[in-house]
């Protein structure tokens, strides 16, 4: 599975889905009607959402339905529809629970020098996506990459969710994915979270989803490996991250733009 994230078909990837599982339904909605279209453009795609949000600006955001409740509807998306699951986890014991569902194992940007939490997901063998710490450079998640496989496990992959500057807002450095790419894994870029507008007045994450398209064909023209879109069918009404979720009903027609670029850059 994991050569299936280093340019197969000529496409890049796509990790794509609701930030959180909210109800079974709106789950396999999303995994359904992402999954077709980019079957139809001949996309490698991977579902994701999380089982549990743990990084919420406010104590009563919404973190979750249970553990369990939501594991066990990754793992019927996984079955009914065989689709390989992204999950995020943020404690060392997490990391086995999560890996008997998930096959890509997420480490959230605020945890991606947690050591411990990197090896954890390195131990369950499973591939290990780090996202890039809004406080880091590209060029410093080489030390992250370098503890995954130090912990024996070389199926590592980046994304870039943008970087801090200022109090509340994040910019996306486009140079920095040959830097990444110089550790030798797949590089991604996450076209949502990185216009994400953290730390607002009322405690609830704000976003520019109107800038989902421009951000994700430059990161096509680039060269990012795989694109990470959280998509909704209400963003208005989603129960984490709606601010920058692209609607469900976008997500044809904007993979189809990203696909025409890549050919046009190969």
């Amino acid at each position: 599975m994991y050569k299936s994230l280093i340019n197969t078909t000529g496409n890049f990837f796509v990790i794509a889905g609701p930030c959180v599982v909210e109800n079974r339904e709106i789950t396999f909605e999303v995994a359904k009607t992402a999954s077709a279209i980019c079957k139809e453009l001949d996309i490698p795609y991977f579902f994701k959402a999380s089982y549990r949000k743990a990084n919420r600006s406010s104590l009563h955001s919404f973190t979750g339905i249970g553990d369990q409740a939501a594991l066990q509807i990754l793992a019927d998306v996984k079955r009914e529809l065989g689709l390989p699951i992204v999950t995020d986890i943020h404690t060392e014991e997490e990391a086995a629970m999560a890996a008997e569902v998930a096959d890509i194992i997420q480490i959230p940007a605020f945890l991606s020098r947690q050591t411990s939490l990197l090896v954890a997901a390195a131990q369950t063998g499973k591939i290990v996506n780090i996202k890039k710490g809004q406080f880091l450079s590209p060029e410093a998640m080489k030390f992250a990459v370098q503890k995954v496989r130090e912990a024996g496990n070389d199926q590592v992959m980046l994304t870039e969710r943008g970087t801090s500057f200022g109090y509340q807002d994040l910019i996306v450095d486009f140079r920095g994915v040959k830097a990444m790419q110089a550790n030798a894994c797949p590089v991604v870029l996450d076209c949502t979270h990185s216009l994400q507008q953290p730390n607002q007045p009322a405690g609830v994450t704000g976003g520019h989803p109107e800038l989902i398209e421009t951000i994700a064909k430059a990161g096509v023209a680039v060269g990012f490996d795989g694109l990470f879109i959280e998509t909704h069918p209400e963003p208005a009404k989603a129960l984490s991250d709606g601010a920058n979720m692209l609607p469900l009903n976008e997500l044809r027609s904007l993979l189809k733009q990203l696909v025409r670029i890549r050919k046009a850059i190969l």
